[in-house]
């Protein structure tokens, strides 16, 4: 029987694969990658955990120890005052009294915060507030412009850590600031800040600082002070008003404003507290002062020895003169076309005992440290006549002996004269009064270079003078100090009078350990010697090369001094009770656009001269006892002798321009 063809959909279904054996159903395994990826993962942040937490360990076992928080290590410190008593600095660790929170006046607290830690009160000794907000400033900025340091953090690195910037170090930090918010209260942290910060000057703690800079308990200090003294956190020797007036009253502006937005003070009074002047104590407010500090600082303890404590140093300076010289200077070099292409300059000022009244050992103090008052050696140039005139007076010349101003040879060697002008025959003052070379190695040859080089030895030139063919016209270099000291014999009536700036040491309790000694009134110089000097000298500035040294209603007497290519000029010379020598020049021996003696040191001698205090002594000779500073114990050195004269090593002398 015949079979009909199969439909589509029979057909779909007879090509079915019919029932055949039971098949075990198909199950996919899970990966196992997965899984060892995961327990990698787990294993290496537990790890990297256990190696944070022994490092931490590590770090917290090298945490300092903190068992002397509350006791503040002192070391001794040294309180200078000027011969009135007037604080001029100290050094060393000054530490006032321990300031007691409650006894502040609320703004000065509220000061320090509004710059330092404006959320001091709310965070638990690290701010992720004001951390997050640096990190992305110095990000944007791609370097460090914001620190993020709580107000305790910067107690926990003052007291416990150094200045590295180490992530170990700020790690210890962070945990040290926890330590002391769980140790302390609020109030406790704050009150601990205030007693250790730094406040420039030497003052360390608020009570010191206000001591330093007016005069005063902390407790006393007006809403201006407090402002001037938080604003000084950031950078004391930047802001401080003894280096910087009008920048340390700006930063105090920046902190009362800074008060006022957050609410600490009223509009009304930041602006009455911006409006009242700020009055620096007065010992405190001459920065140049600091090079005599630094001159006689170094004296002090060697002196007494370094067992005996804090110690209080009265010195010989004169703040009122220190101001009067430091704006002399300034007043001059800070005038090109008055400075005449010098960069630098020095003051040094001695009553007629040799005790330094001022000092000013160059232009600005926080920008070069180096005192060149006492430091520099320079050649003095025609300054160093006097002695040269002085020597020749001894040896019989008279200042109206007439020598020849002409060219004059000595071997191969012709000194010249300013300009190479030459005029004859002339008494010995007008070739003083003109600074004239030729006639200066004339009467140098004529009473003898060993002569000349043995008074100025004696009259306190301890510099080595060699004794060749140029000694008369001041090649060989001297200091401004004993240049000052050398003409103080011409001012106080012919007596030697070696420089010194300590007059006593005592303890805080009052107990001189060191007082300087009465001289025995060495007489360097005979009366009619000192007669014929004072007739050269006043001459000098009455008609001669130092006209610009006048001081109206004072008698003054000095010289000029000018070296080769115009790169030294000097002034020395009295008026009224002070001896005074001004020196300008570059501190890399460049030329300057030509200034002579006449020029800047004269007219930097008058300015001194006439804002400096007087006591009545407008008239000279003095003949007033002498005070030398000589230790109690040791006896005055011995002035080494003068070399003998080397004509191979004879110096060729430069143009004396005065």
């Amino acid at each position: 029987m015949a079979r009909r063809p199969a439909t589509p959909l029979e057909a779909t279904r007879t090509n079915r694969p019919g029932p055949g054996p039971a098949r075990k159903a198909s199950r996919r395994r899970p990966s196992r990658g997965g899984g060892r990826l995961w327990r990698f993962v787990v294993s290496v942040f537990l790890l990297i955990g256990l190696g944070m937490a022994g490092w931490l360990v590590s770090i917290a076992r090298d945490l300092p120890d903190t068992s002397g928080l509350i006791e503040v290590e002192r070391a001794p410190s040294l309180a200078f005052y000027d011969h009135e008593g007037r604080l001029i600095a100290r050094r060393g660790s000054a530490h006032g009294r321990l300031a007691v929170i409650e006894e502040l006046p609320d703004y000065v607290t509220d000061a320090v915060m509004a710059v330092e830690d404006r959320r001091f009160y709310s965070h638990f000794g690290v701010d992720l507030i004001g951390t997050a907000r640096a990190l992305l400033a110095n990000i944007r900025a791609g370097r460090v412009v914001q620190g993020g340091s709580t107000l305790t953090q910067q107690l926990a690195k003052n007291l416990f850590l150094t200045s590295e910037r180490t992530v170990r170090r700020k790690v210890q930090e962070v945990m040290l600031a926890f330590w002391l918010e769980s140790r302390f209260t609020k109030d406790e942290i704050l009150e601990l800040y205030l007693n250790r910060v730094y406040f420039g000057g030497g003052a360390w703690g608020i009570e010191a600082a206000a001591t330093r800079y007016f005069g005063k308990t902390a407790s006393e200090l007006n809403l201006g002070e407090a402002a001037l003294l938080a604003g000084l956190l950031k950078a004391p020797s930047r802001y401080s008003p003894v280096n910087d007036a009008q920048r340390a009253a700006a930063r105090a502006t920046v902190v009362l404003d800074l008060m006022a937005q957050t609410g600490r003070i009223t509009e009304q009074e930041r602006i009455a507290a911006a409006a009242t002047p700020i009055r620096v104590s007065r010992g405190a407010s001459s920065p140049g002062a600091q090079y005599f500090i630094d001159w006689v600082a170094q004296d002090a303890r060697a002196l007494v020895g370094s067992h005996h404590g804090d110690l209080i140093v009265r010195t010989t300076l004169d703040v009122h003169a220190q101001r009067a010289a430091e704006l002399a200077v300034s007043g001059i070099m800070d005038d090109p076309d008055l400075a005449l292409g010098a960069g630098e300059a020095a003051l040094v000022a001695l009553a007629h005992d040799g005790s330094v009244r001022a000092m000013v050992g160059g232009r600005n103090y926080t920008t070069s440290q180096f005192n060149r008052a006492v430091l520099a050696h320079r050649q003095p140039g025609s300054a160093f006549k006097a002695f040269v005139y002085a020597s020749a007076f001894e040896a019989g010349l008279t200042p109206d002996d007439i020598r020849d101003d002409a060219q004059i040879r000595l071997g191969d060697w012709s000194p010249q004269n300013y300009n190479d002008e030459y005029r004859g025959p002339m008494s010995l003052r007008e070739a003083f009064s003109r600074s004239s070379n030729s006639v200066a190695v004339r009467i140098a040859e004529e009473t003898g270079r060993g002569h000349v080089a043995r008074l100025a030895a004696r009259f306190g030139i301890e510099s080595p003078q060699r004794v060749d063919r140029s000694l008369a016209l001041g090649v060989h270099e001297v200091t401004p100090l004993e240049m000052a000291s050398a003409y103080a014999p011409f001012a106080n009536g012919g007596y030697r009078a070696p420089a010194y700036g300590i007059a006593s040491i005592e303890t805080r309790d009052g107990e001189v350990l060191y007082a300087a000694r009465p001289a025995d009134g060495e007489v360097v110089m005979d009366a009619r010697t000192l007669g014929q000097m004072s007739d050269l000298l006043q001459t000098v500035v009455r008609s001669g090369t130092g006209r610009r040294a006048a001081v109206a209603g004072m008698i003054v007497g000095g010289k000029t001094g000018t070296t080769n290519d115009f790169r030294d000029a000097w002034f020395a010379g009295y008026a009224g009770d002070l001896v005074a020598v001004v020196w300008t020049g570059n501190d890399d021996n460049s030329q300057t656009r030509r200034a002579t003696g006449g020029g800047p040191p004269a007219r930097i001698f008058s300015a001194f001269m006439s804002g400096a205090p007087r006591s009545g002594l407008d008239a000279h000779p003095s003949s007033m006892p002498l005070q030398v500073a000589e230790p109690l114990t040791e006896a005055q050195p011995v002035a080494e002798p003068v070399p003998a004269e080397d004509p191979i090593a004879a110096f060729l002398a430069g143009l004396g321009r005065d």
